[in-house]
């Protein structure tokens, strides 16, 4: 059986999750914290480099189109972000390898190759729009995007080829716990808090009633929940820290954990959209609304917005980066780990560096379209998402991968095949939508 297999492997490892030596360890508590620091990161990390750029400019949206009003759909995205994520971290608990390699295995190769030209493609896609945005957000503080994509491409570069994935995950925590700022900035332009609790608690129609841009806006807003990437980022990071059965309840308070913040972080960004509805601003993008409402709020929200904005587009880009390396690395059956350095995987981190370069490369192109591009990703992200998480589903209730103990009870099932059915519904109308923009009114 694969489960024992597993088992065996990961028990022939190096135990990722006990006590370094030379720590002294004497109370029960001391030892739960250090396996939960040594299992903390991948939940968390995949869960905040999904509030990327396009995230940012969604939540926003919302936030400067509806006020305080779609501030509910929140409570909807937690339990969506757990359960997905924490099957992706229990399968790679099992398997010990990423979601490419196992679609492949189980499913085989045309539904493999499929699976991974669907990635690679909204991938590469989303990278430019990630780009995009760093290169407005920087423009818009003085910086010349013929000077802002190049140094950003390199130090995404530099970022991974450390030859130490502790290193990256450490570096990359970092930058998520600088999402903490937009909590500040949410103080800073100060909402009324009981309207906010409000909202949160007790969906109302805004002004204007239910209308075809409200409705596109909420499946927008629930459509950002999950991407195809993370799937594929998550597990493969699992199986990057060799993470063991034992350390499967910290690996789901990790993707807890992560889920939380990443929503909390969402509500903010919409209460700094708010601050726009308030004072009768339109915008296309956040670095616009960042400009215009400097002179009203400040200089700190200004330049918070903006710099957030570029931070955003960082987690992306190395996350959607890593997660096609990753799949290819994976099908293609090279070395395929950042604990290898350089020269030891080097077609590893030559499609990162081709990744982030290409993407780079393009939105420095005069006249691209840019905006044809952020549409085909939605339409993309939207088409390949369901399939997606249908081969999890499917992988989960796999009994002779997974065995009786970690396989799919009836009640994962029938909460995961919901979260399924609304995806799926909530996705085809988002590419009808963007495709067909009158098909609604």
């Amino acid at each position: 059986m694969r489960l024992a297999e597993s088992e065996q492997n990961s028990l022939a490892a190096p135990p990722q999750s006990a006590p370094q030596k030379g720590v002294a360890v004497r109370r029960a508590w001391q030892k739960h914290l250090l396996t939960f620091l040594m299992v903390f990161g991948p939940g968390l990390i995949v869960m905040e480099a999904d509030n990327d750029a396009g995230a940012v400019s969604t939540y926003m949206q919302a936030g400067g189109q509806y006020g305080l009003h779609l501030l509910w759909t929140l409570v909807v995205l937690l339990p969506i972000c757990y359960f997905v994520q924490e099957m992706v971290a229990r399968l790679g608990i099992a398997t010990g390898k990423g979601h490419a390699a196992m679609i492949y295995e189980r499913f085989g190769k045309w539904w493999g190759r499929f699976s991974l030209f669907d990635l690679l493609a909204v991938n590469f896609l989303t990278l430019i729009t990630e780009f995009a945005a760093i290169s407005l957000a920087l423009q818009a503080l003085g910086v010349s995007p013929w000077i802002s994509v190049p140094v950003s491409a390199l130090g995404l570069t530099l970022l991974v080829v450390t030859g130490s994935y502790l290193r990256w995950e450490r570096m990359v925590i970092a930058l998520c716990l600088m999402d903490l700022t937009w909590f500040a900035l949410a103080y800073w332009v100060h909402p009324d808090w009981t309207a906010v609790a409000r909202s949160t608690v007790a969906p109302a129609p805004p002004p204007g009633g239910l209308t075809s841009s409200l409705v596109f806006l909420i499946i927008a807003v629930v459509g950002t929940t999950i991407a195809p990437w993370q799937l594929f980022f998550q597990q493969s990071c699992v199986a990057e820290k060799r993470l063991r059965f034992s350390d499967l309840k910290w690996a789901r308070l990790d993707t807890l954990i992560g889920a939380t913040f990443t929503v909390m972080v969402a509500g903010a960004m919409m209460l700094v959209g708010n601050y726009g509805y308030q004072h009768g601003i339109s915008f296309q993008d956040p670095a616009q609304l960042a400009v215009a409402i400097g002179p009203l709020a400040g200089r700190f929200v200004r330049n918070g917005v903006l710099l957030l904005m570029v931070n955003a587009a960082v987690l992306g880009t190395t996350a959607i980066s890593l997660a096609s390396a990753w799949a290819y690395g994976e099908v293609k059956g090279w070395e395929h780990s950042l604990h290898k350095k350089i020269w030891e995987a080097p077609a590893f981190y030559a499609t990162y560096i081709a990744c982030v370069g290409a993407a780079a490369a393009v939105v420095l192109i005069p006249h691209v379209p840019l905006q044809l591009i952020i549409i085909s990703v939605q339409v993309f992200a939207g088409l390949i998402l369901p399939s997606a998480i249908i081969f999890l589903q499917l992988l989960l209730n796999d009994r002779e991968l997974l065995g009786d103990r970690w396989i799919n009870r009836r009640w994962n099932n029938y909460i995961n095949w919901t979260i399924i059915v609304v995806l799926f519904a909530l996705s085809l109308l988002l590419a009808a939508q963007v495709m067909l923009p009158s098909l609604f009114d």
